[in-house]
Formats: C-alpha cells, structure tokens, sequence
C-alpha cells in the first residue's frame, strides 16, 4: 500500500525532490533512456519548468515552435503560481487513486489526462488574459496530441484525476470542483444555444465512470457517483449513485469519498 504521511508536507518544492529523486534511479535502471529523463526531468530545477519543457515539446508545431509554447508556460506560472499548487494536486490525485501509478514522476512523464489538464490550465489562463486565439490554438493542439478536448473557458479546480482520458469531452461553461475523479470517454456536453450555462457543474469529490455523459446545465452534487455509460440529463443528488439511460438513482455512495475509493460497483449503500 502507498504511504501517504506528511500529507500536509506535500507541496511543489516536496513533489519535485521525489520525482527528481526517481529521475536519477530511472537513469541508472534504463540508460536507453538516459537523454529522455534528462532532459524531461533532471535538467530542470523545479516542477514548473520541467512542466513548462514537456508541455511545449509536446503541443508546439511547425507554426508555433516549442520554445515559444515554453516562454508562455513560465509566464502563466510566474503570473499564477496557484496554477502549479494545483497541478502538484492532479499529480498527486493520480499517485494516491491510480495502482498504476507506481511512482511520483509516472502522471508528468506518461499520463496523458494528466498533461492535457495541466495544457488546459494554461490555455485557461491564456482565455482569462483575453489572448483567445492563442488558447484556441492550445485546445486544438490538446486535442490532436491527447485525444482530450477541454474548452479553455470550463472551470476546473484542483485534484482532478483524468484516468485514460481518451476522448474526455469538456464544454465550455462546465464548472468543476476539488478532488474529482473521470475515467475515459466521459462528455460534459452542452444542451441549448443561448449564451448562459450550457454544461455540467460537477462539486468536490465525485467520481465519474467510463463512457458516461453529463448533458446540460445539470448539477452533481458533491461525493456522487456516476455509473460508467450513464446519460445523465437532470440533477444528481449529493452523496447518491446513479446509473442506466437516462441516469436513475439505484443506490447511496459510500460514507467516503467516491473519487479517491475509485470504487465504481453499486452495492456500496
């Protein structure tokens, strides 16, 4: 089992000592990959450059070239260092949820629902800067390279674990909570044309399973769960679980909190 002390130690600073740490062993275990864990993590001083480094490698192309893509990164970190506090919480929501995750530096170097969210909070704030178009430019790039489409407008909080995460489909009024949990293929797709909310608002702690889709201007109440290939197209309400097309309530999520159990059966009640 993961130990889990100094929970309340665990910041930027204390994630990038571990993943350095890894670093240095993963040279010595694959020196094929030396070069690779080099230059992604040890020739980096801190977890916002080294996450500024491979997001632009990964989304600059021949029309935007990854040094560039890399100057805007460390000008949203350094204008929003909150951006890094919650991109050390997606990380370590990975590690603590996924038993895949063996390792610290696992969710920065292969976990592509990890690096879209982290590409999206970029183009988050380039949206917010109202440097539109170069969010756009993002959206699409995150699409094309992670399968995962996430407006650059949506409101997303800290802790969220993107598991997969291809063809993950987030709208453009969608509002997110802390500590969420979503498996692949899941939508927060719009219903309407008018110029208010049109997407879900999912609250802190729910956990949301493959294949599901959350449609409209519905709300999920905290600590839910929503079964994998559900429809949801009216509320749900907190602590409940869900499940069918359309979505019914079949049953009461467990007394803890569904997206850190990853617990997706129903006879939890």
């Amino acid at each position: 089992m993961k130990s889990r002390e100094g929970m309340s130690e665990r910041n930027s600073a204390w994630l990038w000592q571990r993943i350095r740490g890894e670093g240095e062993t993963l040279v010595n275990g694959e020196p094929l990959l030396a070069s690779f864990f080099h230059s992604t993590l040890l020739n980096h001083s801190s977890l916002e450059n080294a996450l500024a480094f491979l997001l632009a490698n990964q989304l600059g192309n021949t029309d935007v070239q990854p040094m560039l893509l890399q100057q805007v990164c460390k000008e949203t970190y350094a204008s929003e260092p909150q951006i890094i506090d919650a991109a050390t919480a997606d990380s370590l929501a990975h590690y603590d949820r996924d038993p895949a995750c063996k390792y610290f530096s696992m969710p920065l170097l292969y976990f592509k629902g990890f690096q879209a969210v982290q590409a999206y909070r970029v183009a988050n704030w380039l949206w917010r800067q109202q440097r539109r178009a170069l969010a756009l430019f993002l959206q699409s790039r995150i699409a094309d390279v992670f399968d995962i489409d996430i407006h650059p407008a949506a409101t997303i909080g800290s802790g969220l674990m993107v598991d997969h995460g291809t063809g993950v489909v987030i709208g453009a009024t969608a509002v997110l909570g802390n500590n969420i949990s979503m498996l692949h293929s899941v939508t927060l797709g719009g219903s309407g044309m008018g110029a208010g909310r049109r997407h879900p608002r999912i609250d802190d702690g729910v956990l949301i399973a493959s294949g599901a889709k959350l449609l409209g201007p519905i709300t999920v109440g905290r600590d839910a769960k929503i079964a994998a290939g559900s429809v949801v197209l009216s509320d749900v309400v907190e602590f409940s679980t869900v499940a069918g097309v359309p979505a019914r309530l079949v049953g009461a999520a467990n007394k803890s909190v569904p997206s850190q159990d990853m617990n997706q059966c129903f006879d939890d009640g």
